[in-house]
């Protein structure tokens, strides 16, 4: 079993269904005045997953695609100004039947590696920003969060000892 760490935890089960647009959802990290490694020297992970509840549309067909972003306030910019690390695939939003399994309760949305080196500059606070596109998403919910060691990462149920 793995170790979450909440300092770590973007969204713990966080609802994301939402009208069209580009919302911030659940927490923020700050990395500090002078974002340094994040790993330490090891790769750090985002891991996004559907949590318990399906990302569902109740009409027509939608999308929604999540990024990891970083921006100099707390409140990260959706208006497109903030530094985007992690752009995830554009999934399909529609009923239970008709969704990826990644949308579906339990689904994993993305497991990748933060990008490090040469690419986007980090800025003092980190969150995950959902962007819903074409329908409204009437139903989902989320989990996302760091992790050193996803392959080791398992879903378990509240409350299991």
């Amino acid at each position: 079993m793995a170790i979450l760490d909440e300092l770590l935890e973007f969204c713990d089960n966080v609802d994301v269904s939402a009208t069209a647009g580009t919302a911030l959802v659940g927490d923020v990290i700050d990395l500090g005045s002078q974002p340094q490694d994040l790993g330490s020297g090891e790769p750090m992970y985002l891991v996004i997953q559907t949590g318990s509840t399906s990302i569902i549309t109740g009409g027509s067909a939608g999308t929604i695609q999540f990024q990891l972003a970083s921006d100099a306030a707390a409140a990260i910019a959706v208006d497109g100004t903030a530094s985007t690390h992690v752009l995830t695939p554009t999934y399909v939003t529609d009923g239970d039947d008709a969704n990826a399994a990644a949308l579906d309760a339990g689904g994993v949305i993305y497991v990748g590696a933060l990008p490090t080196g040469a690419g986007v500059a980090y800025e003092r606070y980190l969150g995950v920003l959902v962007t819903t596109a074409t329908t409204t998403t009437t139903a989902g919910t989320i989990n996302a969060f760091l992790t050193k060691d996803p392959k080791n990462w398992v879903a378990l149920p509240d409350a299991v000892n």
